[in-house]
């Protein structure tokens, strides 16, 4: 890829919540959502866990954002859109 490709299209901001305990998930979505929201979309990795994904859903109702629910061949993941 050329440079002005790459320097005009950032990549999609990721947190990846593989490995965290469902205790320390709202203060990090939080964190992660609040830095990142004037670069949306970003995306939140929760693996095919429910309760991740509830939590996950909750802080972000909370702020307001809306939301989507990865795509039919991989649901292990959350969109934030705006």
């Amino acid at each position: 890829m050329n440079k002005r490709f790459i320097s005009k299209y950032q990549s999609i901001q990721e947190l990846d919540l593989h490995g965290i305990r469902h205790g320390e998930v709202k203060l990090l979505v939080e964190d992660f959502v609040l830095k990142h929201q004037y670069c949306l979309p970003i995306k939140i990795i929760t693996g095919n866990s429910a309760i991740m994904k509830r939590l996950v859903i909750s802080v972000l109702n909370d702020h307001g954002f809306e939301h989507s629910d990865g795509d039919y061949y991989n649901r292990g993941y959350i969109d934030v859109l705006n």
